[in-house]
């Protein structure tokens, strides 16, 4: 794909002419999640692809197949519902209903787990025999199976329990303090964080975090369907104010014993990315002190707790941010890689354990995204990166000895890949703008690849609006910035279009990339059909274009996003089609905030708006994301004055929607209101709408319903 700079930009029709079955517009029922009919309208691609061994698995109605390598073979059974029932001797009520439930523990095992209505299963179908049965328990959340090993880990409220093969139950913790909670996820999810529990390599030992909470102040949320309203409080450490305090326990099944990794003053910290080394011995944490700007990476006994060194410490005059542990060669206990954007790009590092950087594995005006792991010998390394474009991901094989790259990914667009046991084989599933959908498998050591699935266009009958994707330039005429515009069906370029600009713009998005349809909503669709021109850009402050993209908005988030949102409404304007004096905005959460700083930074030129769970000061967010991008209200007063909205309500001109859930934990509800006290104070009229029992988005039916409530208020005043 060829983007062309300046005004006038490559146009990239995705969809070529051809003869139309369906001549009705598509409706929100078709296209947003919740809808009755959004299924017919999703590219259908195999379920649950999986490796087993050097075999890719699907699933496909009530039987697990294997997937053909070559155009010589033919899909294959593997086992069906009715074998496992069979096996297990579930009849009844008792009985698997579906393969749902049902996933492989690892490319390496034969173990199968299943979850029935009362027991969960370790399931080895080679020899028809469960290895292990489980009790599932209710009220039990954090489920985590070692790949090796035959126990289960779980919660049930704050506390970590497990269990044997022979469902004997085991408490971790016995936390009675309602403020303190074991083998959750930590730090709001930040850093990468994803789990609360972390099993050795061979399932022997447990870690876990431990959340000490009690000194966070208390956030009331309100549950409205009660017939006596109902508090329900949750911790929300915001901005600027006391956090949480976290420890990482180390459990041994074998003993009932738990030893706490003496990790050390300061207590507010984060403790991210932790990783066992292959001989269960050590443990890796990289530790950030709380003002986000020092990673240090630091390897802990796991039988005594106590730290056995500090392997190295990177710093940042804005933010670090570790997102990936330390992966630890195949083969080779004695190194590992480790992940960071030191040289400006996210790049791979091999180190030794006693913390000596051997060399730089990458390098380039680019970013690893992902790293897939190792062939059998561990002589090459598999990842994905974004070096053949900023808007696509590709899958890449690293000689570890030479250095010698090769890109496997044959196709434009977007990759995502599975690595096979061996690593004699990548399974990639990857779209791109006119591609809805493909799942391929490589041969990692010829690089030939056969293409085991293609999806059709489930809009192949439809008449859709033409989309585009280009780029233009920042205001300082070196930064591209890439958009996505969906045109008018039916267009006529002598007429004049009202324009609605779906902005998102924080850190860890991306809204255009070649992806199936460019990523195009399904509201942006809607919109067209309806007359509107839809239109997306990533400014400076989002993903995978490099460090100094990303940090540029530090301790002034809105001002620099909105410049680069300003030169896309530069180019909208510059267009004969575009009417400027109908002109829209709407965005969710970060978006939510970018609509009211373009709404009131530049009221001038946008008529209508719409902010969903919009942050409207950052002082009421909360800790861990609020201080890496802002640093604390006492550390930054100016940055938390210019990118203060609430400050700001009276400068509104335009008609302004804010939605809000009622029960929103992650942007609370008071964002919204303090706004709306202060245009009260100033004499403006935003409109407001509550969702009753909604957390930070709407799900379900109500997803449709507010996208028909956005569409009016845009129909009312700006068509």
């Amino acid at each position: 794909m060829k983007f062309i700079n300046s005004v006038f930009l490559a146009a990239s029709i995705l969809l070529p002419m051809k003869s139309y079955s369906q001549d009705i517009p598509l409706t929100l029922e078709d296209l947003i999640p919740g809808g009755k009919t959004f299924g017919k309208y999703r590219a259908e691609m195999p379920r649950q692809l999986s490796w087993r061994g050097d075999k890719l698995t699907y699933i496909k109605g009530d039987t697990i197949m294997v997937a053909p390598d070559t155009d010589r073979e033919k899909p294959q059974m593997l086992l069906n519902l009715q074998s496992i029932n069979m096996a297990l001797g579930l009849d009844g009520d008792r009985s698997l209903k579906s393969l749902n439930t049902v996933r492989f523990v690892s490319p390496e095992s034969n173990d199968l787990l299943i979850a029935t209505p009362d027991k969960i299963y370790l399931y080895d179908f080679v020899t028809k025999k469960a290895r292990a049965v489980f009790r599932s328990l209710e009220k039990t959340e954090n489920h985590d199976w070692p790949e090796k090993g035959r126990m289960l880990a779980y919660t049930k409220a704050n506390n970590l329990y497990v269990q044997d093969f022979e469902g004997k139950e085991f408490a971790v913790t016995n936390e009675r303090e309602p403020g303190i909670v074991c083998g959750q996820s930590v730090h709001r999810n930040e850093f990468g964080i994803n789990k609360g529990t972390f099993w050795s390599p061979a399932g022997n030992l447990l870690a876990f975090y431990r959340m000490d909470e009690t000194e966070v102040t208390d956030y009331p949320l309100v549950d409205a369907s009660a017939r006596i309203a109902r508090l329900k409080n949750i911790k929300y450490p915001m901005a600027g104010m006391k956090s949480h305090h976290v420890t990482v326990g180390v459990y041994n099944p074998a003993t009932g014993q738990t030893v706490y990794l003496k990790t050390g003053a300061p207590k507010e910290k984060y403790l991210t990315n932790i990783a066992w080394n292959p001989d269960e011995k050590s443990i890796y944490i990289a530790e950030v002190n709380r003002g986000q700007d020092t990673c240090t990476v630091k390897s802990y006994d796991a039988e005594t707790g106590k730290r056995q060194a500090i392997l190295f410490t990177e710093t940042h005059p804005k933010y670090v941010e570790p997102e990936n542990p330390v992966l630890f060669l195949k083969n080779n206990a004695s190194e590992f890689l480790w992940q960071s954007k030191r040289d400006g790009f996210n790049h791979l590092y091999l180190y030794d354990t006693t913390g000596k950087l051997l060399k730089q594995i990458t390098s380039g005006k680019w970013n690893v995204t992902s790293v897939l792991g190792f062939d059998e010998k561990g002589e090459n390394l598999f990842f994905i990166s974004t070096e053949a474009s900023p808007i696509e991901k590709h899958i890449y094989k690293l000689n570890m000895k030479t250095g010698k790259k090769e890109q496997l990914s044959k196709e434009e667009g977007v990759h995502n890949a599975m690595l096979s046991a061996s690593g004699k084989y990548v399974g990639d599933i990857y779209t791109s703008r006119n591609n809805a959908g493909k799942a391929a498998i490589t041969d990692t050591k010829t690089n030939r690849t056969y293409i085991c699935h293609t999806a059709k266009d489930p809009y192949r009958n439809i008449q859709l609006p033409e989309i585009i994707l280009g780029k233009l330039k920042a205001n300082d005429n070196a930064t591209d910035l890439y958009y996505r515009m969906v045109k008018p069906l039916n267009f006529d370029p002598d007429k004049k279009y009202p324009v609605i600009v779906y902005v998102y713009g924080g850190p860890h998005s991306q809204m255009v990339n070649n992806s199936w349809m460019g990523q195009v909503r399904g509201w942006d669709i809607y919109m067209a059909e309806k007359g509107y021109i839809a239109f997306t850009m990533d400014n400076r402050g989002t993903s995978n274009r490099g460090i100094d993209f990303e940090n540029i908005t530090h301790r002034q988030l809105g001002v620099v996003e909105t410049e680069d949102q300003m030169s896309g409404i530069g180019y909208l304007k510059s267009l004969p089609y575009v009417d400027a004096g109908r002109i829209g905005v709407h965005g969710w959460s970060y978006g939510g905030f970018m609509t009211l700083n373009l709404m009131l930074r530049h009221p001038e030129t946008f008529k209508a708006g719409v902010a969903g769970g919009p942050v409207t000061d950052w002082k009421y967010y909360e800790v861990m994301y609020g201080e890496r991008y802002m640093d604390s209200p006492k550390e930054n007063p100016e940055g938390y004055e210019t990118s203060n909205m609430v400050e700001r309500a009276g400068d509104l001109k335009g008609r302004l929607m804010l939605i809000h859930g009622d029960e929103d934990p992650t942007v609370v509800m008071q964002q919204s209101l303090q706004f709306l006290r202060s245009a009260i104070k100033k004499g403006v009229h935003p409109d407001f709408f509550v969702y009753p029992g909604h957390g930070h988005n709407m799900t379900g039916r109500d997803r449709v319903h507010l996208h028909e409530h956005i569409t009016r208020y845009f129909d009312d005043f700006l068509k």
